[in-house]
């Protein structure tokens, strides 16, 4: 495991969830995959469909799990009441988290749900699970679609609730990361009002931070996580987020520090074992 790849793991209490409850499913990588490039914008990646991430989750599960999710579907378009769609789609949602640990068509079965409820929690939860899932993700085509998925909730969940920080903070994720824009500060301004109005909102500390990581403005982002960490010392996200970061920077005897105290806060023994391996790499 790589030193990135151990970040990926433990960023976060939800990291952890998403990489060892559920199996991570990539699109097929086909022609009907990808969109024509008259049809992209110039250098967008290419586009994933929903229907293309179910029939590989499908491959996974055996004849069985497969009639009983055929039934569940089927039973989605025959539903002509609200409450009957809801049903099923949540029943959707639970087999592919608890049955098949699969994320990507969980996510989704839980986004329809909420659209179909149109409350400010359902909303906001769902689209929770796309932007900690984006926050994580390296492929840019799944980086897409993510934040594709997360902007029409928060979208919707805004119009109930403009002065929603956290939303707001979570679509300005969704600009910065999801390559759903030729213009980051479009996502960027509005969580820098937000952490300026008030600097102890570690969501858009922690957002800020990952944006400047991204950009390479390594000084900028150690600022935020070592704020993060002064107000919230067992914040394991962002000790991670230190440790790589300064590794980025080459900055040895603190990536160790930082690796060293994300490891004694894990009680993860296969985890401990590959931050053992970064540290005796960086000595």
């Amino acid at each position: 495991m790589k030193k990135s790849q151990i970040v990926l793991v433990i960023a976060s209490v939800v990291a952890v969830v998403l990489l060892f409850v559920f199996g991570k499913v990539t699109a097929p990588k086909s022609a009907a995959n990808q969109a024509p490039m008259a049809q992209q914008e110039a250098g967008a990646p290419p586009a994933i469909h929903f229907a293309d991430i179910l029939q590989k989750a499908r491959q996974q599960l055996t004849p069985e799990q497969n009639q009983r999710i055929l039934s569940l579907e089927n039973a989605v378009t025959r539903g002509d009441v609200k409450d009957q769609q809801l049903h099923v789609y949540h029943q959707l949602a639970r087999f592919w988290k608890d049955s098949a640990h699969v994320f990507e068509p969980y996510a989704y079965y839980m986004a329809q749900a909420a659209k179909l409820e149109n409350s400010e929690k359902s909303l906001t939860f769902a689209a929770q699970l796309f932007v900690d899932n984006l926050l994580t993700e390296n492929n840019p085509a799944m980086q897409h679609w993510l934040a594709e998925n997360a902007k029409d909730l928060l979208d919707k969940a805004l119009v109930l609730n403009p002065n929603n920080d956290s939303s707001k903070i979570g679509l300005g994720a969704c600009y910065m990361f999801g390559n759903i824009s030729d213009n980051p500060m479009q996502g960027i301004l509005p969580v820098r009002e937000i952490a300026q109005k008030d600097s102890n909102n570690l969501y858009a500390q922690m957002v800020l931070g990952l944006g400047g990581k991204k950009s390479g403005q390594l000084d900028k982002a150690i600022e935020r996580f070592q704020f993060i960490v002064r107000k919230d010392p067992h914040n394991l996200e962002a000790i991670f987020q230190l440790a790589e970061t300064y590794d980025m920077q080459g900055d040895k005897a603190n990536a160790i520090h930082w690796y060293e105290t994300a490891k004694n806060m894990i009680n993860n023994d296969a985890i401990k074992k590959e931050i053992d391996k970064r540290i005796n790499e960086l000595k």
